[in-house]
């Protein structure tokens, strides 16, 4: 289990201090697909950075399985992050290494005897549908199969909470829907907490069991994403399905004209 408990984020200090996160309180379950919606700038991604440590709190408590996290470092940061997969818009692999070493990096990292890493990382890249690439480059791999390597290497200290930052931003909407279909097998075949940041409602609305809306540093409002999305309340939620769904009236309006012209040949 997750918690924030009136949690706040600051950049700077005294006069010049700006607060980007505004007493956040919040719980996700275990084994939760949990979503955090909003524009840019909305301080989704700082908050969720702030359960890997990535960006500590200015104030409030980040409390994992009921142990605050907040202040942890040295040996105990670098335990807590091993149960802490992530991955990211742009994949972040080593373009050096092949897809297997980029795999197993963690494992080395962990001092983790050779043929284990090999193992663990052949398992892996079957679980993600990458058996026969283990000797391949980055280089050599589409965007989609760069992002299966990049969820294969957060899998390889077998974490109990993996987020992934805009995971499919990069992504074509047929390879998006291919990466969230292997994210939720994930989470369900291995029990991993999914905590997703993202922009788009197809995203939260194909992977996540509940959302949070934020804006402007808050959560304005949170909730299972299938009623979330019925009945919003905010402003911010109600102006963003509205686009979207103007967005495929025109989507919409555009195939069936190219289809008329086709038939008017």
């Amino acid at each position: 289990m997750i918690q924030f408990d009136h949690l706040k984020k600051s950049y700077g200090t005294g006069a010049d201090a700006h607060e980007v996160l505004h007493d956040i309180n919040l719980t996700i379950e275990d084994g939760e697909v949990f979503g955090f919606l909003g524009s840019s700038g909305a301080g989704k991604s700082t908050l969720v950075r702030t359960i890997n440590l990535l960006e500590r709190p200015t104030e409030g408590k980040v409390i994992i399985d009921g142990a605050d996290v907040s202040h942890v470092s040295g040996r105990d940061l670098a335990e807590l992050r091993t149960k802490i997969g992530m991955i990211f818009q742009d994949f972040n692999l080593f373009q050096q290494r092949t897809v297997l070493r980029n795999v197993t990096f963690p494992l080395e990292l962990a001092h983790r005897p050779k043929a284990q890493r090999i193992e663990r990382g052949r398992r892996l890249l079957r679980l993600v549908g990458l058996e026969g690439f283990e000797d391949r480059y980055p280089s050599q791999l589409s965007g989609g199969q760069q992002q299966r390597v990049a969820i294969a290497r957060a899998l390889a200290n077998e974490p109990k909470i993996m987020l992934c930052d805009e995971a499919t931003s990069a992504l074509d909407s047929t390879t998006t829907v291919q990466i969230l279909d292997l994210l939720r097998r994930i989470n369900r075949e291995l029990g991993v907490t999914l905590v997703i940041i993202t922009h788009s409602l197809s995203v939260a609305r194909n992977i996540c069991d509940r959302v949070a809306m934020i804006d402007g540093g808050n959560i304005v409002e949170v909730g299972e994403t299938a009623e979330l999305f019925a009945n919003p309340q905010s402003d911010i939620l109600k102006a963003l399905i509205a686009s979207a769904n103007e967005q495929n009236g025109r989507d919409e309006e555009t195939v069936e004209r190219a289809e008329n012209e086709k038939k008017g040949r």
